[in-house]
């Protein structure tokens, strides 16, 4: 998750009555909540030119706030966080993150306290993937990845990489490759990122029969901001990327000056090394 600025919008105590709660009686009654929101956004140029149209008007998000919270019901405080602060990063693309506190001051507890509350900080992330395909028609297979990518909400492309032929990679005698590099922002956690790729896969028909082997598609995670993370299905940054020509060369394209978080290199050093090698 990041932001290009530290520029915050607070709004605070914004008070709401909605249906929320395990029981009956709170989705049938109703009470109120208070919601505090953070949210993060460059405000140098709205700054600099005293114009609306370059921020977010927080006038407007507090009635979508109050909008959502009463059109919708939830169960768990959770999930009302979860969701709403999800809405909001769809609704305003102007935000790289926001924080949101939902607190319920009658929650029915049977003690005396002032409020519980749950609070979340959702936002965009920046990912590097690397795309390729050596079955078929394989410039068709990695245009449909990317329109395939643009079309799902939580997924924004903002680079593409050209796409370049490389030699397979492995030791499997197979077609040469059609490979690229992209930039996305997505509010997809690592796993679910995966899994949604995934499912591009499959709609290529793509079938793991053979490690390294010939395939319509392969849509790998390299970077997911600058986070290292393993998994048994998933590892962050991909491993052996330093050694692939194939992840590099179009890589350093669009992203040549991005360091790597555990060879704490740039990109394109690590192209030039493996150039040299």
């Amino acid at each position: 998750m990041y932001s290009e600025t530290g520029d915050e919008i607070h709004i605070q105590g914004l008070k709401v009555f909605a249906h929320h709660g395990v029981y009956p009686e709170e989705t049938k009654n109703g009470q109120f909540f208070f919601v505090n929101a953070v949210l993060f956004l460059n405000l140098q140029k709205a700054g600099k030119k005293d114009n609306l149209e370059y921020t977010v008007n927080y006038g407007s998000v507090c009635h979508f706030i109050t909008d959502w919270m009463q059109e919708n019901t939830c169960k768990l405080l959770e999930t009302v966080a979860e969701k709403l602060a999800r809405e909001i990063l769809l609704r305003y693309e102007e935000l790289s993150m926001a924080e949101l506190e939902i607190q319920k001051p009658e929650a029915p507890i049977g003690l005396p306290f002032d409020t519980v509350s749950v609070k979340v900080r959702r936002g965009w992330h920046r990912v590097y993937l690397g795309v390729g395909s050596n079955l078929g028609d394989r410039r068709r297979y990695l245009d449909g990845a990317v329109e395939g990518l643009k079309a799902n909400p939580l997924i924004r492309v903002k680079k593409v990489s050209d796409w370049i032929v490389t030699k397979p990679y492995g030791g499997v005698e197979q077609e040469d490759f059609l490979n690229g590099a992209l930039e996305v922002e997505t509010l997809f956690l690592p796993e679910e990122l995966l899994e949604a790729l995934h499912v591009l896969e499959k709609e290529a028909d793509r079938v793991r029969s053979v490690r390294w082997g010939p395939r319509t598609l392969d849509l790998d995670i390299l970077f997911y901001d600058r986070l290292t993370y393993e998994s048994d299905d998933l590892v962050i940054p991909h491993p052996d990327m330093t050694n692939r020509l194939f992840v590099l060369k179009p890589l350093a394209q669009i992203a040549p000056w991005f360091v790597h978080p555990v060879e704490q290199k740039t990109v394109s050093s690590l192209l030039q090394a493996l150039l040299q090698s």
